[in-house]
């Protein structure tokens, strides 16, 4: 079968190049995780050879590979915005799209002290990255799944950012507070009959943290709408939302009052995030 690190990325890229477009990295992080070691070890040291265990343990993994197992579900862990986030089933992986979002919230001319609000945080990766580079906001994450609270909990230990409160909320239903200078949500907004529901890593996601209501702007809305009683004057809303909604979302924003509404595109050039600024 395979006794070296060269020997087992030979084999497990073969194995999962029917399945998966980028076979050989699938092969690399999985290997990694076994060995922990960093990616130039693979290629320093490719005549190492693997314990009985370890070869064990990589086939498993390339088992759930082949079956269409998400990677960060296989290792239990996806990197965002350079930090690394445990992953499990309960809510969404972090995507590198989302980063524009955070991109975003940062260039926002806000007060050292600003308080911000994470809606549907899931990971905790959005509302811990801001958190990690502004250590002075007043965080607030939120998230109606008990699992996903507990996941967000456990990142923010491990990325020792005590400073970041994580609650239960069904949206705003737990929030008391009224005077936040931000708030930022990745909410569902995947049309419900959407047929790449049925392909990729989404089958493995929960989708209720995918999918929304009224061609997927139900959420979208809802947030848009109720944030005008949570925002301070002058405080800004920005919405994940998809590549083909942005007009939508704009439409309904400008309805709502808020001002200097404006889409920002991500790293690939599709329209990813809206934001718009409550009046003073």
């Amino acid at each position: 079968m395979f006794q070296t690190l060269s020997e087992a990325l030979d084999w497990a890229s073969s194995q999962l190049v029917e399945i998966s477009d980028s076979a050989k990295l699938d092969a690399e992080v999985m290997l990694l995780h076994i060995i922990h070691k960093q990616r130039s070890y693979l290629y320093t040291w490719p005549d190492e050879r693997l314990t009985s265990e370890q070869v064990t343990a990589f086939k498993k993994m390339v088992s759930r590979r082949l079956i269409g197992t998400p990677i960060a579900h296989i290792v239990g862990e996806r990197e965002f915005w350079s930090l690394p986030f445990m992953v499990n089933a309960t809510t969404l992986i972090p995507r590198p799209d989302t980063e524009i979002l955070v991109e975003t919230a940062l260039n926002l001319p806000l007060a050292d002290n600003a308080k911000v609000l994470d809606l549907g945080t899931g990971t905790g990766a959005i509302a811990l990255s801001l958190a990690f580079e502004r250590n002075s906001w007043q965080m607030t994450a939120v998230d109606k799944v008990v699992e996903a609270v507990a996941l967000a909990k456990a990142n923010r230990d491990n990325l020792k950012l005590p400073q970041v409160n994580i609650l239960q909320s069904d949206w705003f239903d737990a929030i008391t507070q009224y005077d936040f200078n931000l708030i930022v949500s990745n909410p569902p907004y995947i049309d419900e009959e959407d047929e790449h529901l049925s392909q990729g890593d989404v089958r493995f996601e929960p989708q209720s943290a995918l999918t929304a209501g009224e061609h997927g702007y139900a959420d979208l809305f809802h947030i848009a709408d109720c944030a005008r009683d949570y925002l301070a004057p002058g405080g800004y809303l920005v919405l994940e939302h998809g590549f083909g909604q942005a007009l939508t979302v704009r439409a309904k924003m400008i309805e709502l009052g808020y001002e200097a509404v404006a889409t920002v595109r991500d790293f690939g050039s599709n329209d990813r995030c809206t934001l718009g600024r409550w009046p003073r």
